[in-house]
Formats: C-alpha cells, sequence, structure tokens
C-alpha cells in the first residue's frame, strides 16, 4: 500500500527542516535536500508502521473489515 503525503522543507542556517503537513510529529533535520527527504521517508514510516501493527493487535480474532478510504483534499 502506498500513501502519499505533503513534504514542507525549509533551509534554516545550512539546514534542510523539513516535516509532513499531515503528520504532526514527522519532523526531520538534515544537510542536504535529498537527505531530508529520505529522511522523511522514514519517519513517516516510522510513525504509520507501528500504529498499523498496534491496531492489527488490538483487532486480532475480531470481525472487522479493512478497505481503503480515498480522500481529495485541495
Amino acid at each position: 500500500m502506498e500513501n502519499t503525503f505533503t513534504g514542507v522543507f525549509e533551509q534554516v542556517q545550512g539546514w534542510y527542516v523539513g516535516y509532513a503537513q499531515e503528520l504532526p510529529g514527522t519532523n526531520v533535520q538534515e544537510r542536504t535536500l535529498e537527505e531530508a527527504r529520505e529522511s522523511l521517508r522514514e519517519a513517516i514510516q516510522l510513525i504509520l508502521l507501528p500504529n498499523r501493527q498496534l491496531t492489527d493487535q488490538e483487532l486480532s480474532g475480531r470481525d472487522v473489515i479493512h478497505e481503503p478510504v480515498s480522500v481529495s483534499i485541495q
């Protein structure tokens, strides 16, 4: 499953600071823009994967429906 998020990057005193606009807590800081992009991908994964695993554990054995939900935000 692939999701798309909005990466926001700003150069501050020689560093690139970035975050995912839709996910509070995904803050990164790197020397290059490419490093900041990669770190942001990793930060997003580190937030989303444990949340998914925790939810799967909590729902284990229950009769639930998993389905994609698409939302368009302009």
